[in-house]
C-alpha cells in the first residue's frame, strides 16, 4: 500500500471518532513545522527536547571517564559493547510489548528508570576519584536498556498522532532537535568535563527525563493494535520472532537496515574522538566537545532545510547516495590534520546521514502494520544504534592496533564501494519509488 493510500489513523486526543487531518506536502526547503499543529505531538516532542541536552552530555563523559580512569581507546570501544548488549535484548523485547501494552505507560516507566539512572550516575561521580569501570559499565547498561524500550514505543506512536502524512515531517522534526542537543550537549559537557565537574553532566541528564515525564503524563490513552494479545514474556518473545518473519517478507525495508550497519560498523568514529583530543588536536581549545559536536551540526543544518526530504520518491537511491557521501566525509576525516578540517568532514558526514535516517525511518514506519510497528521500531532502534557500537569495538581496536587515521580511512572506504556492490546486487532497492511501494 502506497503511502498515499494509507488509512488515516485515528487521532487519540481528538476523541472517537475524529482522524487525524492529513498534513498538506510543502513545497519549500524549510523544516516542515506542520506536525506541531498536534496537541499530542507536542508533548511527545517537547519530551524528546527536554532529554535531548543531557542525554548527549552523557555520552559524551561516560567514555570520556572510561578514558580517563583506563588510559585505552579499546575499553572506551567495549564500553559500547557493554552497552550494545541490553541494547539488543530490551531494544527486541520493547518493541514486541510496546505492540502489547499502553504505549504511554510504557513510555512512563523508561522515562522514570532513565532519570533513576542519570542521577546514580551523577552520585557516583562525585564521589572521590576517578570513578570505577565496573560500576560505569553496569549503568551504562541500564542506561542503554531503558532507551531500547523507550525510543522504538515512542516511534511507533508518531503515526497515530500526525497520520501517514504527517510522518516525514515529524521525523524530521524530532531528529533535528535531536541534533541540536548533540551539538550543544557535548560542547556543553566539554567544559564542565574542562573544569572537572562530571557531576552536572549527569544531573542535567536526569532533570531532562523529569520534565518529560511531566509531558508525557499528558498523553492520552496509546493503545496497541487491535491483534495484540495479553502482555507476556513468552508472548512477547515470540512478537520477536513475528516481527523478523514479516521483515523476511519485506527486502526493501531490510536493505534499510543492512546498508545502515554497514555505515556504522566501518565508519562510524566517536571511540577514537578521546584519543585525538589528547593528540592530534591537544592544542586546540575543547577538542573533545567539538569533535562529538561535528556529526550533528551537518544533520541540524540538514533538517532545519529538509522540507524536501518529504518529497523525495526515489528514496533507496538518495539513501544509498546519502551514504557514499557519509564514507567519502570519514575519509576525509581521517587525513584531517587540522580541528577546524576535522569538524568540516563530520558535520558532511552528518548531514548526509539526516538525510539517510529520515528516508529509512518514515519507508519503515508507513510500511509497517499498526499491530507490527513497535516490533519494526525495535529492530531500527537495535540497528541504528548497535551499529555505532560496533563501530566503536571496530574502530577503538583498530586505532590501537594501527593508527586513527587508518581506522578511519578503511572504514570510509569499504563503505563507499559496499553502497555501490548493493546497488547492483539488490536493485529493487536503487529502483525503489515511495509513490509505487507496497505494505
Amino acid at each position: 500500500m502506497s503511502p498515499e493510500e494509507t488509512p488515516t489513523p485515528v487521532d487519540p486526543v481528538e476523541g472517537a471518532g475524529k482522524v487525524a487531518e492529513p498534513v498538506a506536502k510543502r513545497r519549500g526547503w524549510a523544516i516542515d513545522t506542520e506536525p506541531l499543529k498536534n496537541k499530542a505531538f507536542r508533548r511527545l516532542f517537547g519530551g524528546i527536547a527536554a532529554t535531548m541536552l543531557g542525554q548527549q552530555m552523557t555520552l559524551v563523559a561516560v567514555p570520556y571517564q572510561v578514558f580517563k580512569v583506563t588510559h585505552s581507546s579499546l575499553l572506551v570501544g567495549v564500553t559500547s559493547m557493554v552497552a550494545l548488549i541490553p541494547l539488543i535484548v530490551f531494544g527486541l523485547l520493547g518493541g514486541a510489548i510496546a505492540d502489547a501494552m499502553d504505549r504511554r505507560r510504557l513510555m512512563l516507566i523508561t522515562s522514570a528508570g532513565s532519570a533513576v539512572t542519570s542521577a546514580l550516575l551523577a552520585v557516583q561521580a562525585a564521589l572521590p576519584g576517578d570513578g570505577n569501570l565496573v560500576v560505569l559499565w553496569v549503568l551504562t547498561a541500564c542506561v542503554s536498556g531503558f532507551a531500547a524500550v523507550n525510543q522504538p514505543t515512542r516511534g511507533a506512536v508518531i503515526p497515530a498522532l500526525v497520520g501517514p502524512a504527517g510522518v516525514p515531517g515529524a521525523n524530521a522534526l524530532s531528529m533535528t532537535v535531536r541534533q541540536a542537543g548533540v551539538i550543544v550537549g557535548p560542547l556543553i559537557a566539554g567544559v564542565l568535563i574542562g573544569t572537572g565537574s562530571l557531576f552536572l553532566c549527569y544531573t542535567v541528564d536526569a532533570l531532562g527525563f523529569l520534565v518529560a515525564l511531566l509531558l508525557l503524563r499528558g498523553l492520552p490513552a496509546l493503545p496497541p493494535g487491535h491483534d495484540a494479545g495479553p502482555l507476556r514474556l513468552g508472548a512477547a518473545v515470540r512478537g520477536v520472532w513475528d516481527g523478523f518473519t514479516f521483515l523476511r517478507t519485506q527486502p526493501v525495508l531490510l536493505m534499510t537496515f543492512v546498508v545502515d550497519i554497514c555505515a556504522m560498523l566501518f565508519a562510524w568514529p566517536q571511540a577514537v574522538f578521546p584519543e585525538l583530543s589528547a593528540t592530534r588536536f591537544a592544542g586546540s581549545e575543547n577538542a573533545l566537545g567539538w569533535l562529538f559536536a561535528g556529526i550533528s551540526i551537518g544533520a541540524l543544518l540538514m533538517g532545519l532545510t529538509s522540507g524536501w526530504v518529504s518529497r523525495v520518491d526515489r528514496q533507496g537511491a538518495v539513501v544509498l547516495g546519502a551514504i557514499v557521501a557519509w564514507g567519502l566525509a570519514i575519509i576525509g576525516f581521517g587525513f584531517a590534520p587540522a580541528l577546524w578540517l576535522a569538524v568540516f568532514c563530520l558535520a558532511v558526514a552528518g548531514a548526509a546521514d539526516m538525510v539517510s535516517a529520515v528516508l529509512r525511518t518514515s519507508m519503515l514506519q508507513l510500511a509497517a502494520p499498526e499491530d507490527m510497528r513497535g516490533r519494526m521500531q525495535g529492530v531500527f532502534i537495535v540497528v541504528v544504534a548497535g551499529g555505532p557500537r560496533l563501530g566503536d569495538l571496530r574502530a577503538g581496536a583498530l586505532a590501537s592496533a594501527t593508527s586513527v587515521g587508518v581506522a578511519m580511512v578503511s572504514g570510509g572506504v569499504i563503505v563507499v564501494l559496499a553502497m555501490v556492490l548493493f546497488a547492483f546486487l539488490v536493485p529493487s532497492f536503487w529502483y525503489f519509488r515511495a509513490s509505487r511501494s507496497a505494505r
